[in-house]
């Protein structure tokens, strides 16, 4: 139970992250896009500083959050934050949420509800094997890599798709790396610094904020958070029942609840994202706001 408050209160700091940093970075020129310059450009920023701010918070929760439970309990309640971070959103920008919004969030709350009452997960091992962390790794940022390049290739809302999905996978690997860091801190800071997953941890922590910036610097928010927010945690889910071995029901109607529960949680998505009304907001906003 307290993993999950902890997991709560993660989920609403980092929406409130979400929301000041995409309207810092969509300020900012599309030249930067994922390049370190953006970085820097945005860390001069008052707006973009509060939602860094924000974003360490909701890290630090999470980091408590996963020292208290399983991955596949703590990631998936942070699909909520979507449900504060596209309200607030859009009442920053003075408009009101189109009902397929409403039904989408809708759709993300019960599908993430099912999920939890069914999978009942459970706490696994606070490490991986070394093959375990290699096939992690290789399914995580090959993809990744490759939805860069997509995204590299496109402008708009198709890139922050991509890149939002990249930026998901990564966050998911970050995770499993927290874990671990979390349990070797426990044991003492020298045991931290003689392993290698904080160095990864840092950074893989900052490779996916460059793509998180990127993402919300290329269309406004609900082209890229709702993807970012799904992603993560189901990424995390499956490396936690891969690599730490953490249980959930696998009867066969549990199996066909949870298959169920993730599709909802996709039509969220797409009922959340709207493509074409993504992109027609995006024109206005763009030519509002951005900065050369």
């Amino acid at each position: 139970m307290a993993a999950a408050v902890v997991a709560l209160c993660s989920a609403t700091a980092y929406a409130l992250a979400s929301v000041l940093q995409q309207r810092a970075a969509a300020a900012q020129p599309a030249a930067l896009s994922m390049r370190t310059g953006l970085l820097v450009r945005l860390a001069t920023r008052p707006l973009w500083l509060l939602g860094f701010l924000a974003d360490v918070g909701g890290y630090a929760l999470q980091f408590v959050a996963l020292g208290l439970g399983s991955l596949a309990l703590v990631q998936p309640l942070l699909v909520s934050g979507l449900l504060i971070a596209l309200p607030l959103s859009a009442w920053l920008s003075n408009r009101d949420l189109r009902r397929t919004e409403w039904a989408g969030a809708v759709a993300l709350v019960v599908g993430l509800g099912a999920f939890l009452v069914v999978a009942h997960p459970a706490s696994g091992t606070d490490d991986a094997s070394r093959r375990a962390w290699i096939a992690v790794a290789l399914a995580t940022l090959v993809p990744a890599g490759v939805l860069v390049g997509v995204g590299a290739a496109r402008e708009g809302a198709p890139r922050a798709r991509a890149l939002a999905t990249a930026t998901g996978l990564l966050y998911g690997f970050t995770a499993a790396l927290t874990k671990t860091s979390a349990h070797l801190l426990s044991l003492g800071i020298g045991h931290a610094l003689a392993a290698w997953q904080p160095y990864a941890l840092l950074v893989c922590g900052v490779l996916g904020m460059l793509l998180a910036q990127s993402a919300f610097q290329a269309a406004p928010l609900d082209a890229s958070l709702p993807l970012l927010t799904v992603v993560d945690p189901l990424a995390s889910v499956l490396i936690g029942a891969f690599a730490f071995h953490e249980a959930m029901a696998n009867s066969l109607f549990a199996i066909v609840v949870e298959l169920a529960a993730i599709a909802l949680l996709a039509v969220g998505v797409f009922r959340v994202s709207a493509p074409a009304q993504v992109g027609k907001r995006w024109s206005t906003l763009s030519t509002q706001h951005r900065v050369d």
